[in-house]
């Protein structure tokens, strides 16, 4: 992963990480083979910059963590959701754009 504020999360790690946090957390659900979830990369690098320390940002790779895949019914990638106070608030599938990704944090951590 390029950026330093990008986390892994895992199914063993997802609850404690994601669902327990207490910024918000907007994870990118996305497979190494996935050319869409590549292109979508340098996005959620972008990110996961411009908000640190403000909401938290990471990647699940839907092949070698199917548990948290299945529980949040990713049946395409990428798909990105926000969550906040441990509930998902926003979801995105597909190429979203950064304008969109970043609108939705400002709402999540604002709001």
């Amino acid at each position: 992963m390029a950026s330093a504020n990008v986390h892994e999360f895992t199914d063993a790690n997802f609850d404690s990480a994601v669902l327990g946090a207490s910024e918000p957390v907007l994870v990118d659900f996305w497979a190494e083979w996935c050319m869409p979830c590549r292109m979508l990369a340098p996005t959620i690098d972008q990110v996961a910059e411009e908000f640190a320390g403000k909401a938290k940002v990471g990647k699940v790779d839907t092949d070698s963590n199917r548990e948290i895949s299945v529980k949040y019914g990713i049946s395409a990638i990428p798909t990105v959701i926000l969550f906040k106070n441990g509930e998902p608030v926003r979801r995105f599938v597909g190429l979203t754009s950064h304008e969109e990704l970043a609108a939705a944090i400002n709402e999540a951590v604002g709001g």
